[in-house]
């Protein structure tokens, strides 16, 4: 979908440059925004790597374990019939982990992993269906509650803020209200059917 909306944007504003006789300045923004995403990308890989490695530092001191202790009693009621000792549980805190310190990318690797040791321990046998534990973690994922935003952060210095982490207030609201929402919404929902997915069989015996 979003390559039709790029080259939309970019049919349009040729268009438009020719409509207006301007067609030079179409071609100079081309070439000076990409060597300006260029530049962009390259901060933000400064930044993710410094951010990954010190969650690679957590991991291999065990601070990584120290939070999963914190955060199991929480996650192990949000999260009904969970095994509090399994790895699932162990990359759901991870994931939410990375994604608290603003590591959208980061976190990437442990919520693929999470969500395989959530197929494996709810035994889902249809690929396509997702029970509701894995639907609560994709909401959790999506709405991204942070405390520090740092891919902001990074992208706010990088275009001249002279204060990158005073949006910290905003985020933290703006945050806590989606991840509040999105989870009462994703319980509410998930208490209408049943935990696990299964074939509901009606009078007649068959199946649908």
């Amino acid at each position: 979908m979003m390559k039709w909306v790029f080259a939309g944007l970019l049919f349009f504003s040729l268009v438009f440059g020719i409509i207006n006789g301007d067609v030079a300045a179409v071609s100079d923004a081309a070439l000076s925004e990409a060597a300006n995403a260029v530049t962009l990308c390259l901060t933000l890989c400064a930044v993710i790597c410094l951010w990954s490695g010190i969650m690679r530092v957590a991991q291999t001191s065990g601070l990584a374990n120290l939070l999963a202790k914190a955060f199991k009693p929480v996650l192990v009621r949000l999260f009904k019939g969970i095994n509090p000792n399994g790895k699932a549980i162990g990359f759901i805190v991870l994931n939410i982990t990375a994604n608290l310190l603003g590591l959208g990318n980061a976190s990437t690797p442990f919520g693929i992993a999470a969500m395989r040791e959530l197929e494996k321990e709810e035994g889902v046998l249809n690929p396509e269906r997702a029970t509701n534990n894995m639907v609560l973690f994709v909401v959790i994922n999506t709405a991204s509650l942070q405390l520090i935003p740092t891919t902001a952060a990074a992208i706010r210095l990088k275009h001249g803020s002279a204060a990158p982490m005073e949006i910290l207030p905003v985020v933290w609201i703006c945050s806590l209200a989606a991840v509040t929402v999105a989870v009462t919404i994703a319980k509410l929902l998930g208490s209408r059917g049943k935990r696990h997915c299964q074939t509901v069989k009606p009078a007649d015996g068959g199946a649908k």
